[in-house]
């Protein structure tokens, strides 16, 4: 499995823990100090920890059609572009692997919509002072999905780019999503 815009590890430590070879990839040399601090503490666990690497998910470190599970959980819509991104989560994926994005969405329902990006508007900044002492901290979510597509784009891209089983489940209203798609054995074929 390859897990995306990785983080701190937690999708690739879930994946390992089912029994998955997992390899995180992050672009924050940060993120990635945390994540080595997790598997550290978890050597005793009796699956393989993932192995985590720098890389740019935009220009994946990896040949076609190596990975029998690709995801990558809020990091899609920060990308610079996130369709490039997708593209390279299908290269990379082999004949048969499930793609998985989970992100922040955009709820289908406009009174909901308005709730949800008022709340992301005002709370969310509470939110950034109280728990890491600055306001911004969490700012960039409702900026970032300013320019996003989301869920439904993000489907739209994944039958573009020849995936069959394509789904949108919506998560709370749409205020999350999980785009989920399956590479084909042979491309164009259903």
């Amino acid at each position: 499995a390859l897990d995306l815009c990785c983080g701190t590890g937690d999708i690739s430590f879930a994946l390992a823990q089912r029994g998955a070879e997992t390899t995180g990839l992050d672009f924050s040399p940060q993120m990635l100090e945390v994540a080595a601090q997790r598997k550290a503490q978890n050597l005793n666990s009796q699956t393989t920890p993932p192995k985590f690497i720098q890389g740019d998910a935009q220009q994946l470190p990896f040949p076609d059609n190596q990975f029998d599970i690709v995801t990558v959980g809020y990091g899609l819509r920060n990308l610079t572009s996130w369709e490039r991104g997708l593209n390279e989560m299908v290269r990379v994926a082999r004949p048969g692997a499930r793609l998985i994005v989970l992100d922040f969405g955009k709820p289908p329902n406009a009174l909901w919509r308005a709730i949800y990006f008022t709340h992301l508007q005002l709370s969310v900044p509470l939110i950034g002072l109280l728990f890491c002492g600055n306001a911004q901290a969490y700012a960039y979510i409702l900026e970032s999905l300013k320019h996003y597509p989301a869920q439904l784009a993000v489907a739209e891209k994944m039958r573009a780019l020849k995936l069959k089983n394509v789904q949108v489940i919506n998560l709370l209203g749409g205020a999350m999503a999980i785009n989920y798609g399956e590479k084909p054995d042979e491309i164009g074929k259903d």
